[in-house]
């Protein structure tokens, strides 16, 4: 194989690949990634076996007296560190029938050892029992919107993806880790088979790497799930466990309503909870008439703090405890100047919605509490 391109563009294309290329692996050829022609384009592939990724790039292949072989796989992070360190300038690329690899540049030559593309373990193809043609901007949001809740908990394999059910009116993306929970309606990603699956999050997050305004082609069978973005695609093994009952732990009879500004809340909790303890993140906050004041201490460093927001509220007075941590993420992850937060008690979950939703979407986030000596 033999090619000139540009050193940017083939760094780009790599770099998009190399998400899925694990750092360690007893498989040595999966630290590479395959090149390989198809027709006058190049295709570079790279898979952890979980999760691959296909990019598809143009490229000058030399046809006079070119090397025959059409695949070859390459160490990944040692090319891509070269062209990283190279400006934008014509890159040769040659692979001789020992699968030897040379890149040369007006700068210099860089060779490396290669190894046999047949030896490249093949990629999932799709049936494509089911296909959805979405947009590419509403894919990302999703990803973008439910991503920070996703539970790590290898012992709930379910929760540590996101749930997409698509539906003939709408489609839902939801995420949770049992202490905050996100729900994303989109009224204009649709199916016309009601459809239901678990994308791991690492897959989600190296689309959401990729995906632009572009058009989306969501491909599904029993146990892969396809996003082809045209000129790239990421292929990922679905997480096959029963999603919990989310809808179950979303409260219906919040009585307890409470408007403030977004970014005076997001900041008085950044501020407060610098405050907390390291170790629980606890913050409380005192719901009083138009107002809500937030408070924090850390017995161990001897220190606390307290600010007052003002709001609208004109409920009982209460007093609920909250990670700091956990409650910053859910302001972060909302766009609107005002936010709701609707209460019961102080042991049941709070829920939090834009005052105003966005148009196309309905955006529900959920977040547990944590308990106070004061109601313990």
């Amino acid at each position: 194989m033999k090619f000139t391109t540009s050193s940017a563009d083939l760094r780009e294309a790599l770099t998009t690949v190399a998400g899925a290329v694990p750092s360690k692996s007893t498989l040595p050829i999966l630290e590479c990634i395959l090149f390989e022609r198809d027709g006058d384009t190049l295709q570079l592939s790279a898979t952890d076996l979980e999760i691959s990724i296909v990019q598809r790039l143009a490229v000058q292949f030399e046809k006079n007296g070119a090397p025959q072989g059409n695949r070859v796989a390459v160490p990944a992070k040692r090319l891509l560190d070269t062209l990283r360190a190279l400006p934008d300038l014509p890159a040769e690329f040659v692979s001789d029938d020992e699968f030897g690899v040379t890149l040369r540049t007006d700068q210099g030559m860089y060779k490396m050892v290669g190894h046999d593309g047949a030896d490249y373990p093949a990629l999932p193809e799709l049936e494509a029992d089911q296909t959805i043609e979405a947009d590419g901007a509403l894919l990302e949001r999703a990803i973008q919107k439910t991503s920070f809740a996703v539970s790590k908990d290898a012992l709930r394999p379910a929760m540590m993806g996101i749930y997409f059910q698509i539906q003939p009116d709408e489609s839902r993306a939801v995420a949770t880790d049992g202490h905050r929970l996100v729900k994303l309606i989109m009224h204009e990603m649709t199916s016309t088979e009601p459809l239901d699956f678990i994308v791991p999050e690492k897959a989600m997050s190296l689309a959401g790497r990729i995906v632009k305004n572009d058009p989306c082609t969501i491909k599904v069978d029993d146990g892969h799930v396809c996003f082809d973005f045209g000129r790239a695609r990421v292929i990922a093994r679905l997480i096959e466990e029963a999603y919990p009952n989310y809808e179950a732990v979303i409260p219906v009879e919040n009585d307890r309503r409470l408007t403030v500004n977004r970014t005076s809340m997001l900041n008085a909790v950044k501020r407060v909870g610098l405050y907390s303890s390291s170790m629980t993140n606890q913050i409380r906050l005192k719901l009083e008439h138009d107002k809500v004041e937030i408070s924090a201490e850390d017995i161990e460093r001897s220190s606390e703090a307290h600010e007052t927001v003002l709001c609208e509220y004109d409920d009982e007075e209460m007093t609920i405890g909250f990670n700091s941590v956990y409650l910053n993420e859910v302001l972060s992850n909302l766009d609107a100047d005002e936010v709701v937060f609707e209460f019961s008690s102080p042991n049941r979950a709070g829920v939090v919605t834009p005052q105003e939703q966005a148009e196309g979407e309905d955006i529900l986030m959920l977040i547990m509490p944590v308990m106070l000596n004061t109601y313990a």
